[in-house]
Order: structure tokens, then sequence, then C-alpha cells
């Protein structure tokens, strides 16, 4: 996709994060054709492991089960935490983009382990590539984090 397509469902992923402003990770799903497949938001106060990619992940394979995930894209307004990328990879998911950075996070008071989402990629032996482009709409993206955990 090109830049004004990956501004355009970072955007979508920003409104998703508005859903709970408290944990301001939202994602989308867009498939090879430009086209939105789902969307979704950090559910963490509902179940731990239920941040926005998963979340996302989930419902796009729920609306369309017999996809070729190796042409989509996940959007989402941070870089994902090593569980979610691990998701993305068993998913499929060809490309991953995002805003805000896990050392931005870590900055600003979030709770991150430690793991960059290119790391998860570089370590994951025998998986087909991931594209990963980071920095879309960061500023955007860091201001929903700036309040600091939980003060959305």
């Amino acid at each position: 996709m090109d830049e004004a397509a990956d501004e355009r469902f970072l955007l979508m992923a920003i409104t998703a994060a508005t859903a709970n402003p408290r944990a301001p990770f939202g994602a989308v799903v867009a498939d090879a054709d430009g086209l939105l497949v789902s969307e979704g938001c950090n559910r963490s106060h509902e179940n731990p492991t239920l941040h926005g990619e998963i979340d996302a992940i989930h419902n796009a394979i729920a609306a369309a089960p017999r996809t070729d995930w190796r042409r989509a894209t996940l959007y989402a307004t941070a870089e994902p935490c090593p569980m979610c990328m691990a998701a993305v990879l068993w998913a499929g998911i060809g490309r991953v983009v995002y805003g805000t950075s896990i050392p931005t996070l870590k900055r600003l008071g979030w709770r991150q382990l430690d793991l960059r989402a290119a790391e998860v990629v570089e370590r994951a032996a025998g998986w087909p590539p991931v594209e990963l482009v980071g920095g879309v709409l960061e500023a955007e993206c860091d201001r929903l984090f700036a309040p600091g955990p939980g003060r959305g």
C-alpha cells in the first residue's frame, strides 16, 4: 500500500483506540485490495491478553476465514508487543504499520516488554517475512499515550 493508504488506515486504528481511552491500543486489518476487514481495541479489562491487535486479528479471521493474510496489513496505534507480534506471525499477516514505538511507550510510563517487533520477526525461524513500518502518524499516536497509563 502507499503512504496515503497507510495514513488512512492508521487513522481508523486511532479511531478504534478511542473506544478505550485509558488504554488506547487500537488496530485495524486491511486486505490486499485495500479494504477494511476488521478493527479492534484493547479490552484487557475483560481479558489480559485481549490487546487491540489480538482483537483485530480475531475479528478479521472471523469475518473472512478463508483469506490469504500474507498480503494483508495490520495497522496499530503502537508497536505490537511480543505477544501481539507472535499473533501476527501465527495468523500469517504479511505487513504491520504502527505509530508509537515501544521505547516511546516506556518513556511515557507504559509497562512494556522490552522486545521490539523487529526482533520477534528476526527470531521467528522458518516463518514468512513480515514487513514492519513504524512511525506512521507517530505524533498523533504519541498524543494518545502521552497522558500515561490509565489516565486517558
